[in-house]
């Protein structure tokens, strides 16, 4: 059990003693110990149980509760609190914009014990009538229970990827094969999966049939199966799974069929194709058996295509000029900017943050803590930004030549200003100007909001311009070609936000920024030293709309990087006047 499976049951108990209406010293408690776990830099699990409060800092009652978690998969209160919850009340708590209190008003007062009858008691009308509640709130319960809809059977990439990687290998141990590969949208990156995909080349597909039928995660759907394919679903996401099963000889040829998608398959490569000559790359296969997909790139007389770019969306007319990039690699990730410390809501001390950085090769770290807008995330006001400098001077004096650049997330305000006086926003070396708050705008105003942040002289880049998260919330609506024009006129950076919840900028506008010459920042978002790790998905999403490492802002070096901004702030006429608030 990893540590984010802990903080959830934890913040699970939090909730469900809220909904409950239990004593809130014991609710802050559980808070506190979800909190305190997050901040960890190691796996609680590999422990000793006795050691648990000295390593973890919790008290001797709160780890005594994470070892039960570890050793048994649940605790006494948890499991006293699951036992007198319906468990579609359970469901309830993960309806984004409702939280325990309104969930304890529902179900107590209306008696709605699912987001089913929660769905039939506002579509009556009954819900605006709780107190607290209104008309407003019902509109956002069912627009939340709508997305919660169309988001089952959905994994993020990172679960999705987790789940293949699984089923690879116990599927490698019991065929007793290195041929298993995956395929469909998890090899193609898609930063939402809906159907997990793997190709095994087997002699005895009996033993895959009965490997996954034993498994506990997985339901088979027997209807759609047969010998040669098993489907199901994954248990408790309700993701489709589908394992086909192969001779060897025929492996290259079905991997590469299940990757592309039908697009990418069914696109005509040769349209001057003689009679009976493969004219798509779909044709291709059904004539002729490949050992390696380079092969049949070679074959139809096209460049190699990544796994990633499989899309149907021009890559073949790329392949015949032999135009495709050089796409973007992690190794050529030289920093990452955008990242919190617990000057505002991060777990660590900037000296974590950049040690842990350095320590994996890194030459920077651009530290962007929340601005002063962003109370609710413990944001810093004019003053705290003058400690924080300080300290970072000293600290790049000690670390050198790794280095911190000054910037902070600066809010984008409703009518588009940023968060602080201009005398502020010129002590940072960078500002992302990203949008937290007023999220329900039409696309106009969303758009026009952007436009007017992006005009700001102190604006460096574009946070996650739409502010989704994938599974839980639509970003707002915008003009994607109005604001990326903006960004190469005003020569702002738009960031891939690579927090896997976020990754925003859409990897489906990553091409027309490159056109318009807008380079692309990789950002974890890292509000703890394992979010850096969260880069890789970005560069997948880069990659998957042709970033390259020369329009990557984070794989310049210390030392450009310091150029860039030295310059881009030198541009800044001291008596500029633009639209700001003062605070």
């Amino acid at each position: 059990m990893d540590n984010r499976a802990l903080i959830r049951a934890f913040r699970l108990a939090a909730s469900l003693l809220e909904v409950h209406d239990e004593n809130p010293f014991k609710i802050r408690a559980y808070e506190g110990t979800a909190a305190a776990l997050e901040r960890l830099e190691f796996s609680v699990a590999e422990v000793e149980r006795t050691g648990l409060p000295d390593r973890t800092g919790l008290s001797k009652t709160a780890a005594a509760r994470v070892a039960e978690m570890l050793d048994t998969g649940s605790f006494e209160e948890l499991t006293r609190l699951l036992s007198i919850t319906p468990p579609g009340v359970v469901e309830m708590l993960n309806i984004k914009g409702i939280g325990p209190k309104k969930i304890r008003a529902l179900w107590r007062e209306l008696g709605v014990e699912s987001p089913d009858a929660l769905r039939a008691a506002a579509e009556r009308d009954e819900v605006s009538k709780l107190k607290g509640f209104g008309k407003k709130t019902q509109d956002a319960i069912l627009q939340a229970l709508e997305f919660n809809d169309q988001s089952r059977g959905k994994l993020l990439y990172p679960q999705a990827e987790e789940l293949a990687a699984d089923l690879v290998a116990r599927l490698q141990e019991a065929l007793f094969t290195e041929s298993v590969a995956v395929a469909g949208e998890v090899r193609r990156r898609l930063e939402v999966v809906e159907n997990v995909v793997l190709v095994a080349a087997t002699t005895h597909p009996e033993k895959a049939h009965k490997l996954l039928n034993s498994l506990d995660g997985l339901t088979a759907d027997p209807m759609r199966s047969g010998p040669f394919a098993w489907r199901g679903t994954a248990t408790t996401s309700g993701v489709k799974v589908e394992v086909l099963l192969v001779a060897k000889e025929d492996f290259t040829n079905q991997l590469f069929l299940l990757t592309g998608a039908e697009a990418h398959l069914s696109e005509i490569f040769a349209p001057q194709a003689a009679h009976g000559q493969p004219a798509t790359l779909r044709q291709l296969l059904k004539k002729e058996r490949f050992y390696q997909e380079t092969a049949i790139y070679e074959k139809a007389g096209l460049q190699y295509v990544e796994p990633e770019l499989r899309e149907g969306l021009g890559e073949l007319t790329l392949a015949k000029e032999h135009k495709l990039p050089n796409l973007l690699e992690d190794a050529d990730l030289r920093g990452s900017v955008h990242n919190h410390s617990n000057y505002s809501d991060g777990a660590h001390t900037l000296r974590q943050m950049a040690e842990f950085l350095r320590d994996e090769g890194y030459e920077y770290l651009g530290i962007c803590d929340h601005s002063q807008a962003a109370h609710y995330a413990n944001g810093l006001s004019p003053e705290r930004v003058r400690q924080q400098h300080r300290e970072i001077d000293e600290l790049n004096k000690e670390l050198a030549p790794f280095r911190i650049f000054k910037g902070i997330e600066s809010d984008i305000l409703g009518d588009g200003a940023l968060d602080y006086q201009p005398s502020v926003l010129a002590s940072f070396d960078f500002v992302v100007a990203s949008v937290h708050s007023n999220l329900k705008m039409d696309e106009a105003r969303a758009t026009t909001r952007l436009l007017r942040a992006i005009e700001n002289p102190y604006c460096t880049m574009l946070g996650h311009p739409t502010g989704r998260l994938l599974l839980r919330r639509e970003g707002y609506p915008i003009d994607y070609k109005a604001v990326i024009d903006a960004c190469a006129k005003h020569q702002v950076i738009i960031e891939i936000n690579a927090n896997p919840w976020r990754l925003d900028l859409d990897w489906r506008w990553v091409r027309y920024a490159l056109d318009q010459g807008v380079k692309l920042s990789i950002n974890p978002d890292a509000h703890h030293t394992n979010g850096y790790a969260d880069m890789r998905y970005g560069v997948f999403m880069g990659r998957k709309g042709g970033l390259t490492k020369e329009m990557t802002f984070n794989a310049m070096s210390r030392e450009e990087v310091a150029t860039y901004f030295a310059q881009r702030k030198a541009k800044i006429k001291p008596a500029e006047e633009f639209k700001t608030t003062l605070f």
